[in-house]
């Protein structure tokens, strides 16, 4: 079960969790001392008796009996089979007479005398094991608490770095509000469910067995009789536990989906509003809500009778008991229905206690009950969230790297194929040699591979069939880290952190100073607008996604982190598509001093860009099918003509 691996991930704090269990430990054995010694101790001392008469009297039965089975043996009994029991019997009375024989020493040396002195000292140790209890039992929640919170911390943060390793493929397929919900949602499921592991199914099973113990030390044939109905409630909690976990993951995949609608109502609320898509925006969250009701119902419901299900066995164990055990007081039997039931008849006292150990067991189940739902949550999330961690990667490092050293790399596309759903190809046969310091732009309509073709460079995705080198070398064969560092994105969508400008540029190279990056502000044309336009400056901050920027200012600080980067190529995906003309010259004033020296791929479908290039690529429905100058291109490409024209 995936959510024994999650308790298995708590191990390394192998200390917290032995303080875990021995807080635990004083916890229960305090529940049942309190609980089962003290009250007929209590009803002792109410008759007026001192526990002082109560051991004498006890010693007094004990030796009777033992005369009385002397006697027999004396007197002679014919059948072996009734002498073996007897011999028995005149044991277990001897062991018992040397048990009242100790007590009677303790009780005389330390002791009150007096009814009412044995009330005072008893309801003083009484306070004293409660104060202690307490303290046992803060000292366990804290505890169970850090337990809980290192663990959701290393698991969570085990999802991120695993979501950071996934390919680009896995967040169009998955949807980024479902790996968010994975990430938020899901593993804060997981800390209810292992606070109740270390918490109530340590602490209550322990007091309940401490409970039972002492109702088996008591009688452990009436406490079998007591049990026989069990298997058939564990049955039956069992069937109820699948139910609850099934739709606990259905809830779980429909509040991921009701993320899924909260994240497109935000992110495209310009188009929801002009396009009075709100009656439709709501109606699907109103219904995804109502599914969630639903099966939240029907979580609560199940629960619930779960519950009153352990309620219910627990009244009917301690009425078989309460039955069996007052027939055995009050006739005197040693047996029922020809079965032994004990060695020596119960006593009032000793079945008082028994039902009292009974009782006492029986609130730590009740407890159990209430984490039933919560652990069949966290098993249900659990497995979300294992799904997520032990999905294969499909873009992963080698096992042995190449390392790239030459600065001067030819990149090559050979034979290469690329498709995210078989039946639909999305790159074909794509053979191309890029040597080192040309610049190249890739021109082609929507849909036709440019921008896939420009992912498999920085391996946000690997080739289907073929392969891309670097320096003869297949970018497989390569550390990510290593391509990584030798590459620069400026995408259509230029990406901006929750920052300071400042920041963002040094996003570029972490170890730069701090005229490098006014400098790469300065060569990005970005420098003016920030000293002069932005409040506060180069320490300005962005807010999410850098929103409170215009396209071209977002664009212009994220070609400054590029160029702060320095990269050996440089990627441009539609960097200019969707900003106003301004910016865009000055984008382009800035890569055209940028772009000498290292290498250039730019995808566009704004000509004006296309000045820069070397060399023009024409794709169409994922093949190139012509390369050549602007004007050999004009000359000889009627697709790339219409293109221009278009432009």
């Amino acid at each position: 079960m995936n959510f024994w691996k999650i308790v298995k991930t708590s191990f390394r704090y192998r200390g917290t969790i032995l303080l875990c269990i021995v807080t635990a430990i004083g916890v229960s054995v305090l529940w049942g001392t309190n609980l089962s010694a003290v009250f007929p101790f209590m009803q002792i001392t109410f008759k007026g008796q001192t526990m002082q008469d109560w051991v004498d009297g006890s010693v007094a039965e004990c030796e009777t009996r033992i005369l009385d089975f002397e006697k027999q043996l004396a007197e002679g009994v014919s059948d072996e089979k009734d002498r073996a029991l007897i011999e028995n019997k005149l044991k277990i009375e001897t062991a018992t007479l040397r048990g009242y024989v100790w007590l009677q020493g303790v009780f005389y040396a330390y002791l009150p005398t007096t009814p009412f002195g044995t009330i005072v000292l008893l309801l003083a140790a009484l306070m004293f094991m409660t104060i202690l209890k307490t303290a046992f039992l803060v000292a366990n929640s804290v505890l169970v608490a850090k337990i809980a919170n290192q663990t959701i911390y290393d698991v969570r943060n085990q999802l991120y770095d695993k979501c950071l390793d996934l390919e680009l493929a896995r967040y169009s397929q998955e949807g980024t509000a479902v790996l968010m919900s994975r990430i938020t949602n899901d593993v804060g499921g997981i800390g209810g469910g292992l606070g109740d592991v270390y918490g109530k199914m340590i602490r209550e099973p322990l007091k309940m067995f401490v409970c039972l113990g002492i109702a088996i030390w008591i009688n452990w044939q009436l406490f079998v009789v007591t049990i026989l109905v069990l298997p058939l409630i564990a049955w039956a909690i069992r069937a109820l536990a699948k139910q609850i976990r099934n739709t606990s993951r259905q809830i779980m995949k429909e509040v991921a989906k009701l993320y899924q609608t909260i994240q497109e109502t935000f992110f495209g609320i310009k188009i929801v509003k002009c396009f009075t898509l709100e009656d439709h925006m709501r109606q699907n969250f109103h219904e995804q809500g109502r599914t969630i009701y639903r099966k939240g119902l029907r979580v609560a419901f199940l629960d619930v009778l779960a519950k009153g299900l352990v309620e219910c066995s627990g009244i009917m164990l301690v009425s078989i008991a309460l039955l069996v055990g007052a027939w055995l007081v009050l006739t005197g039997n040693t047996t029922l229905f020809g079965i032994p039931m004990s060695e020596r008849p119960l006593s009032i006292e000793w079945l008082v206690m028994f039902y009292v150990a009974l009782l006492g067991a029986a609130d730590p189940a009740r407890k159990l009950s209430d984490i039933f739902t919560s652990l069949q949550n966290a098993c249900a999330v659990a497995d979300r969230v294992y799904e997520l961690l032990e999905a294969p990667v499909k873009v992963a490092d080698p096992k042995k790297p190449v390392t790239l050293e030459n600065n001067s790399m030819t990149l090559e596309f050979r034979d290469v194929n690329f498709d995210y759903n078989p039946d639909r190809p999305v790159l074909r046969k794509v053979n191309y040699a890029i040597p080192y310091g040309r610049t190249i732009a890739i021109v082609g309509p929507n849909g036709c591979g440019k921008s896939t073709l420009l992912n498999l460079i920085p391996r946000l995705a690997d080739p289907t069939e073929g392969e891309i080198t670097l320096g003869g070398v297949s970018l497989r064969d390569v550390r990510q880290t290593d391509l990584h560092s030798r590459l620069g994105l400026v995408s259509q969508d230029a990406i901006l952190f929750d920052d300071t400008v400042y920041n963002n540029i040094r996003y570029g190279r972490f170890d730069a100073t701090e005229e490098e990056i006014i400098d790469a502000a300065r060569r990005a044309n970005a420098h003016e607008f920030i000293t002069e336009v932005l409040p506060q400056g180069y320490d300005t901050p962005l807010g999410p996604l850098g929103n409170s920027l215009s396209g071209g200012q977002r664009q212009r600080i994220a070609l400054a982190r590029v160029i702060l980067r320095n990269p050996q190529i440089l990627l441009l995906d539609e960097a200019t598509s969707q900003i106003d003309i301004e910016s865009e010259r000055a984008i382009q004033e800035s890569l055209a001093e940028f772009h000498q020296g290292r290498t250039v791929i730019i995808v566009t479908h704004r000509l004006g860009i296309l000045t820069l290039a070397d060399e023009i690529v024409v794709m169409e429905n994922g093949q190139i099918t012509d390369h050549g100058t602007h004007e050999e291109l004009l000359a000889r490409c009627e697709f790339y003509k219409n293109l221009y024209r278009e432009n």
